[in-house]
């Protein structure tokens, strides 16, 4: 059995050198994603076609997801770069202050602070290193007694503990990079901070326009990483394609002993609502400097993978790390293993799920018929992708293979568990299709003489949501 959980990889100084990236996709890197937190607009077009280049010189569809900066709410800059914050001093945040920080207080990139906080409140900076707690507000001045001190440095994050913090999803220019991302049709655009199914809706709408030229239209991935979005996770799941289970923030604001109970849930409803789940931040995060993961990390990310997530995501581990070729070996070969342990069939999955479509009703079929023959392969002639992302939310070992003549569709499909996707040309006659479809499966040496699989089409063909066929078939 090949993988079927997917890895995502940051692209950053560590991982740009064509020869590097080119080493990450062939250990198994799926998603590259870029960080438009850094770099310019020209830096990010000039990686996104450096990773298409590659791609298509190794061979493999790779997905590009742009991570869209989101709100800065963040701290200013210190007169020494940094300060050291001593438990029980005073310590202000100053909306209005211009002037470099100090050990006494520091200026804001976030201005309405002071709106957001009353006295009472717990702001966590530094991912939750450092515990302020505010005493006072005054004007544009936010007056806290320092709980947990340590070292402050420039532009550390701020969260406030069980949320609140108003500033909205998407920035100007969080508008200006989904206009970017489309002038190199980014496979995905991962939106960062949202607290409802309106930002999701208005961020897709953005990208909608902006790719009106080339008719491109991403997926688009929320990052769950405030309190509020919790109990709206199953409208934003809604209006978007997929979740990514950012731990970082999401952690700070609601307390790390809830985080996996809360990334279980996410994973198990992304799935039952035919979404896709990717699980980031720190997955590996000792192998930005160490050759090896620790024993933590490693159970961090089988259990990732045993609770059905789609993806398991790298950052700085391949962004800025020191070993960013072993981190994807390492962690390719840790679901892998976890894989292989599952004991997964898709019978009662399949039994307890009610479908209103018939496109729906046909992968399930497939799933089922395949389990049951012992089908060495699945394949789903697909124009968008929309059949083998439904059989991939399904528990199964037999491989999905995504056959499909769109470029964005085989791109997209990379992010789907268990889906292998190939470009094939296309044909209005069924038969042809079929033939050709089992042709480059025997060429690619998944199926041999005597084998049996299923596969899924359109009768006529060539209309996406037309999947009304399933038939199984024997190698001859």
């Amino acid at each position: 059995m090949p993988r079927a959980t997917k890895i995502v990889a940051t692209l950053g100084p560590a991982s740009s050198d064509p020869g590097v990236l080119e080493r990450l996709i062939v250990a198994g890197v799926d998603v590259v994603r870029l960080n438009f937190s850094h770099g310019t607009a020209a830096d990010h077009i000039a990686r996104a076609n450096l990773v298409r280049e590659v791609a298509d010189r190794v061979g493999k569809p790779v997905a590009l997801m742009a991570d869209l900066q989101g709100p800065k709410i963040r701290v200013g800059r210190f007169a020494d770069g940094k300060a050291m914050l001593e438990p029980g001093a005073p310590f202000v945040l100053d909306a209005a202050r211009s002037e470099p920080g100090d050990v006494h207080g520091v200026g804001l990139d976030y201005k309405e602070l002071p709106r957001d906080v009353r006295p009472g409140d717990t702001l966590l900076l530094n991912d939750g290193l450092i515990v302020l707690e505010v005493d006072a507000v005054r004007g544009e001045q936010v007056h806290t007694v320092v709980r947990v001190g340590g070292e402050l440095s420039n532009n550390k994050g701020i969260n406030k503990q069980g949320g609140g913090l108003t500033a909205p999803a998407l920035t100007a220019k969080d508008m200006e990079d989904i206009r970017t991302a489309m002038a190199f049709e980014a496979d995905y655009v991962a939106v960062s901070f949202p607290k409802s199914a309106t930002d999701m809706e208005m961020a897709r709408q953005l990208a909608y326009v902006a790719g009106e030229g080339t008719r491109h239209r991403p997926g688009m991935i929320a990052k769950i990483e405030r309190s509020e979005a919790i109990p709206q996770l199953e409208a934003i799941l809604a209006a978007s394609d997929g979740i990514m289970v950012a731990r970082g923030d999401l952690a700070v604001e609601v307390g790390n002993a809830a985080v996996p109970a809360l990334q279980k849930k996410m994973i198990r409803m992304a799935r039952q609502m035919d979404k896709v789940v990717i699980t980031a931040t720190q997955m590996m995060e000792s192998m930005i400097l160490a050759p090896v993961p620790t024993r933590a990390e490693v159970s961090d990310v089988a259990n990732a993978v045993l609770d059905g997530t789609d993806a398991v995501m790298l950052s700085a581990e391949t962004a800025a790390g020191r070993y960013p070729v072993e981190t994807v070996e390492q962690m390719a070969a840790i679901a892998e293993a976890a894989e292989r342990a599952e004991d997964v069939s898709p019978d009662n999955d399949v039994l307890r799920r009610h479908f209103g479509r018939i496109d729906q009703s046909i992968a399930m079929g497939a799933l089922f018929t395949a389990h049951h023959l012992g089908c060495k392969a699945i394949i789903a002639l697909t124009e968008s992708g929309s059949t083998a992302l439904w059989m991939s939310r399904h528990p199964t070992k037999v491989p999905i293979f995504g056959l499909t003549h769109k470029h964005n569709s085989e791109r997209r499909m990379a992010l789907y568990r268990n889906v292998r996707p190939i470009l094939m040309p296309t044909h209005n006659e069924r038969d042809v299709a079929l033939k050709d479809a089992e042709d480059v499966l025997v060429q690619r040496g998944v199926l041999r003489p005597g084998d049996t699989y299923a596969i899924t089409c359109g009768e006529p063909m060539g209309y996406p949501g037309g999947t009304n066929m399933l038939k199984v078939c024997r190698v001859g």
